[in-house]
């Protein structure tokens, strides 16, 4: 027999809307109302801005280490503004965007970062999991909470975010497998900001895209600009309709950048060049979409000035009340032991003992 090519049932695409020069398909330009497009512009900004409050509070000691997300904005708020308030986002350690738009308070992560669990206790109805550190786990807790979803029949999506670094684990391998096998309401968010902390994307993989790697386990995979806030709604509403309509899941790589730190801990300039983040800084999305809408007649560069006013007021008001909440938390320190297990276990009994001791110690001084 001859030789013959396997038929796949999917193949990659490419999706851009607004590129970096401004110039727009208008065949391709998705119909979003007014408020829509205004509100994901001033959650672009107010990440921005959150970024930079947040880390002037890190380098004085107010905060502890954080990942910045400064010019990932598009990939994350794009495809967050797709979901429903029945939907559940799933969020690695750089996704404060997408989880400060689907309800999550700014306090909360600065309780998190301060040090203080309690901030991982999120309100009633906002379907956000808490922040996944370790690499690629978060993958397998959205593939579960997916299946759990269409094990009671509901029609809600599941999205996941991670970065290219996450498809290196086998965690991510595991997740997309499970979600392809049980045709499970996910969709993957893959931020390629092309390092995963000092590795370079071409070190990590020799797949011409990350999103071919849906393709082994028979799911869809796109590729959009994820600097383009436009293709990446696009992309994710077609992937969140999918996931709803029982159609099982989908891998989005979004291409973008990390103009900041990996964290407060890292020092990029050991492992990339001025040039390439001054490349890059030429994409960053927000002036981007900022041209879209004032070329739409949505925005002035009065009704930015005010805006970045009122942002400014927001980000210090969170800030403030995070604050006295950490005052009044330090006393309650012995609550860290709670809220984890039903029955707390022996070894955990015996942590709680100790810090009880050393606490009463510390009083007593």
């Amino acid at each position: 027999m001859p030789r013959s090519m396997i038929e796949l049932p999917y193949q990659i695409e490419y999706l851009s809307i607004l590129d970096e020069e401004g110039k727009l398909d208008k065949e391709l330009e998705p119909d979003l109302s007014e408020d829509l497009l205004l509100e994901m512009h001033r959650a672009m900004l107010l990440s921005r801005r959150l970024d930079e409050r947040m880390l002037n509070l890190q380098r004085q000691g107010r905060i502890g280490t954080f990942a910045p997300v400064k010019g990932q904005e598009a990939s994350q708020i794009g495809s967050a503004a797709a979901l429903d308030e029945s939907d559940w986002l799933v969020q690695s350690y750089r996704d404060q965007a997408a989880a400060v738009y689907r309800g999550q308070s700014i306090e909360s992560f600065l309780l998190v970062y301060g040090g203080f669990f309690q901030g991982n206790q999120l309100p009633e109805g906002v379907h956000n999991l808490p922040v996944a550190v370790p690499v690629g786990t978060q993958t397998l807790h959205a593939a579960g909470l997916a299946y759990a979803i269409k094990y009671r029949g509901d029609e809600s999506a599941v999205m996941v975010y991670f970065g290219d670094g996450a498809t290196s684990e086998g965690d991510f391998h595991e997740a997309m497998n499970f979600a392809g096998v049980f045709q499970t309401p996910v969709v993957f968010v893959c931020q390629n900001n092309q390092y995963a902390i000092s590795i370079p994307r071409e070190h990590q993989t020799r797949s011409k895209t990350l999103a071919q790697k849906a393709l082994a386990y028979g799911l869809p995979g796109m590729q959009v600009d994820g600097n383009d806030i436009l293709a990446v709604y696009v992309a994710a509403q077609e992937a969140v309709e999918r996931a709803r309509s029982g159609e099982g899941a989908t891998m989005i790589e979004c291409l973008t950048y990390r103009l900041s730190l990996h964290t407060t801990a890292d020092d990029p300039t050991r492992y990339r060049s001025e040039e390439e983040v001054e490349q890059w800084e030429k994409r960053d999305p927000i002036p981007r979409f900022q041209n879209y809408l004032q070329e739409k007649d949505l925005l002035t560069d009065q009704k930015i000035g005010d805006l970045e006013e009122e942002i400014e007021e927001q980000i210090q008001q969170a800030v403030d009340r995070a604050e006295e909440q950490m005052k009044e938390l330090e006393a309650e320190a012995l609550s860290m032991f709670d809220h984890i297990y039903a029955e707390m276990p022996p070894y955990l009994e015996e942590q709680r003992q100790a810090l009880e001791e050393v606490l009463a110690e510390k009083e007593g001084a």
